[in-house]
């Protein structure tokens, strides 16, 4: 159940023309009364010889109790509360019943007798609307301060007793949600999200990697947004407000959204944070072109240095302190926002909503030092400037495998946030894993594929000195991965890591060991992208050594392997 307190108002018959109204789209259906402040108030909705101004007129008569000069100027206090989608359908009675809960645990009538006026309407199954003049009978203005937070508390209480579904309780720092108006208006104007949320996603991503305020800046202009700082006495940037050039007022004006409005990181001061470390290269001054400017990663490498830092990053947020696990785990939100900026198609929509569900597994009120998640944001960095991936050959598998990495980091932070009682951003996080496996299995198609062919074109008895070696190595699970159709996979990769002069054993006992592997699909999947990283495998392989595919003598027969020296004699032994 949410409750929401609405901005406060000065026009009492206008709301209740919305409220008892047909609603902007028709949505509402029998508006009418279930409860009020002496349950004896007038209802337009039902009686035929109530008006909404005799409504009005009783709300507002505690107003005439103060002069003029004492009235306040916004004395109307609106609370709409929500059942979720799954929750049963309440009856008028339980509705009421509600309503008077929400205005005693927000002290719009406490119970003492002398409260504000107040009524709630219905005007569709799951949801009613309370209003309340802001002056009480006695004169005095309501106790109502932190009214939000003491209605979601109630709101938990009322779940419990009810069998409502039971809505996680916030913790202050996730990003203010768009209000009716922007919902409506971006219905109307065919977007799918509201411009609050869609600058929310752009502000994001001009802060991912972005060394310089001057080069954030820019980054937002080139990102087509219209954009004005203010200054403080001394010539330093006290903020920012960002809009969207089609996105104007009833007056024509563009609609201008603080950073600070957007999510709580997205102030200037916040974003500053992230500026100062050393380790993220320093931006090109965009005053001055350079003549010989600095040469960027291809897509591929900018993947592969990524997926390097993020594994680093899941060993500090195992095992490293709480700010610096919670500056990896920010900094992970810009390597996220980089992927999906510069993703190929197939993996763009999965990419961008991992990033936008991951956004707030990455607030917390746990600081985070940022000189900590250097080589994140580095990552982040050569992503954006190593531009668009096609999704295909080495930088379409190097993005497999950072993926594959990510959806890990997101686990890991979905267990630490876990840990310290974080609900949101744990649920957040394992979210934005679920789209990750999604954009992993778009992303890993031609690749993966490519490397089973190279699997299945291995002479049997190396595949089978690659089986030996597994279930000689991790006979836990050598079942589990032996039936799978990625199998082959992973004994192309292992014999890749031999002919590149590792090994193989040691090299996959330590991939095995690294990290669960019980939440993996595919478990061979894993262990391909995991040896590749280990080893500095090329991500795309195109042939294997013809040794390999056709002979067994180049196998690393005397190695002390055990059981998997015994399986290669007898292949030995078989060819003879």
């Amino acid at each position: 159940m949410i409750p929401r307190i609405h901005q406060q108002g000065s026009n009492t018959l206008g709301l209740l023309h919305y409220l008892y109204g047909r609603g902007t789209h028709e949505e509402h259906i029998d508006p009418h009364l279930v409860a009020s402040f002496d349950t004896m108030a007038p209802d337009p909705g039902r009686d035929p010889s109530a008006t909404k101004k005799d409504l009005q007129h009783l709300l507002d008569q505690p107003l005439s109790l103060l002069g003029s000069g004492q009235r306040p100027d916004k004395h109307v206090w609106h609370c709409s509360v929500r059942a979720a989608p799954d929750d049963p359908i309440l009856s008028d009675g339980q509705w009421a019943e509600i309503a008077r809960r929400m205005v005693a645990a927000t002290g719009i009538d406490p119970g003492d007798g002398a409260g504000c006026r107040w009524a709630a309407v219905r005007h569709a199954d799951d949801h009613i609307h309370i209003i309340a003049t802001l002056v009480r009978e006695d004169g005095r203005r309501p106790d109502h301060h932190r009214s939000g937070k003491r209605a979601q508390a109630e709101a938990r209480l009322i779940e419990a007793e009810y069998g409502l579904h039971r809505v996680t309780p916030g913790d202050g720092t996730a990003a203010k949600r768009p209000t009716s108006a922007e919902r409506h208006k971006a219905e109307r104007q065919g977007r799918e999200r509201t411009v609050r949320e869609e600058l929310r996603e752009t502000v994001r991503r001009a802060v991912a990697g972005a060394a310089t305020e001057a080069e954030f800046f820019d980054r937002l202009k080139a990102a087509g947004l219209l954009v004005r700082t203010s200054v403080l006495p001394s010539g330093d940037l006290r903020g920012y407000t960002v809009a969207m050039p089609g996105d104007r007022n009833k007056d024509g004006e563009p609609v201008f959204y603080a950073g600070s409005t957007l999510a709580p990181d997205l102030s200037l001061p916040r974003i500053r944070d992230r500026f100062n470390t050393t380790g993220v290269a320093a931006a090109p001054d965009s005053a001055h072109h350079q003549d010989h400017p600095p040469q960027q990663p291809t897509p591929s490498a900018a993947r592969r240095a990524a997926t390097h830092a993020v594994w680093a990053a899941l060993l500090v947020i195992d095992h490293g302190d709480d700010s610096a696990a919670a500056a990896q785990i920010a900094a992970t939100g810009e390597v996220l926002d980089a992927l999906a900026k510069t993703s190929a198609l197939h993996t763009r929509q999965q990419l961008r909503e991992a990033a936008w569900a991951f956004e707030r597994a990455s607030r917390s009120h746990t600081r985070a030092e940022f000189r900590h998640s250097q080589q994140l944001r580095r990552a982040a960095r050569d992503l954006i400037h190593s531009g668009p991936a096609l999704g295909r050959g080495e930088d379409g598998a190097t993005t497999t495998m950072v993926i594959d990495t990510l959806f890990f980091l997101a686990l890991a932070a979905a267990h630490w946030h876990a840990q310290r009682q974080h609900t949101q951003q744990a649920a957040a996080a394992r979210q934005a894993a679920t789209h990750l496996q999604a954009a992993y299995a778009a992303a890993s198609e031609e690749s993966m594929a490519r490397l089973r062919a190279q699997g299945l074109r291995l002479a049997q008895p190396v595949r089978d000195w690659s089986a030996a070696l597994l279930r000689a190595t991790a006979p836990q699970i050598a079942k589990r991965v032996l039936g799978e159709p990625s199998w082959l996979a992973l004994a192309a990769t292992i014999t890749h890591a031999y002919q590149a002069g590792h090994d193989p054993q040691a090299l996959l006992h330590e991939a095995v060991v690294q990290r669960e592997l019980h939440t993996a699909e595919s478990v061979s999947d894993v262990l391909v992208w995991r040896l590749r990283r280990m080893a500095d495998l090329p991500a795309n392989v195109t042939v294997i050594s013809q040794h390999s595919t056709q002979a067994t003598d180049s196998l690393p027969y005397a190695a002390p392997l055990g059981p998997v020296s015994i399986a290669v004699d007898q292949h030995r032994r078989h060819r003879r």
